[in-house]
């Protein structure tokens, strides 16, 4: 959802370019699903904050034409990215109307949400922001996730994480904080797990 701030494309940005994705993040959702396998065939999966659609294009081929992919931004995807099993939702997550048509292609296998505030430097609103949006993905989790279903989220290091991964443990049977290496090291954005949603 936030401008990438970061000019001087590295390793991982050309990698990403080269393989067909939109951006570099990507590879952070890859490290994850190798790491716990969030993303099965068959799937209906839920990208929250999915512009410019790497996450989108990766749970997709993850898919390989199976299942469908549910994306929501306020900003468009890139061009290139769609599939006749991706319905893609311009809009706000917060707003009432995007929220009823995301349950009504529900209910879902998984919940991914890459989504950042538009950032200020102040970390201390950053943060703030950025668990305010994981809190708002919780709610998507609390209504739409299947029981079973697993979830991947990033949030700012800083903020509430400790009291995140608390109520993330009251919905599923696992909970815990992963920074995947492909997150720039001056970065301070890691990611929360939720594995199997209790009934």
């Amino acid at each position: 959802m936030a401008v990438n701030s970061y000019e001087k494309p590295d390793f991982w940005s050309k990698k990403a370019f080269s393989q067909g994705y939109p951006a570099r993040s990507v590879y952070k959702l890859k490290e994850i699903d190798e790491k716990f396998g969030i993303l099965k065939k068959g799937s209906k999966i839920l990208d929250l904050g999915a512009a410019p659609g790497s996450w989108t294009v990766f749970a997709l081929r993850q898919l390989d034409g199976s299942g469908s992919v549910t994306a929501i931004d306020l900003k468009p995807l890139a061009k290139d990215v769609r599939a006749e099993n991706l319905m893609f939702i311009q809009g706000d997550l917060y707003n009432e109307e995007v929220r009823h048509l995301a349950k009504s292609r529900g209910p879902y296998d998984a919940i991914i949400c890459d989504a950042a505030p538009a950032t200020t430097g102040n970390k201390i609103i950053d943060t703030a922001r950025s668990a305010g949006l994981v809190e708002l993905a919780l709610y998507y989790v609390t209504t739409m996730l299947k029981t079973g279903g697993n979830f991947a989220v990033k949030v700012f290091q800083g903020g509430d994480q400790n009291a995140l991964l608390t109520e993330m443990r009251k919905v599923f049977e696992n909970a815990r904080g992963f920074k995947p290496k492909a997150c720039r090291s001056e970065s301070f954005e890691t990611y929360l797990i939720g594995l199997n949603k209790k009934a």
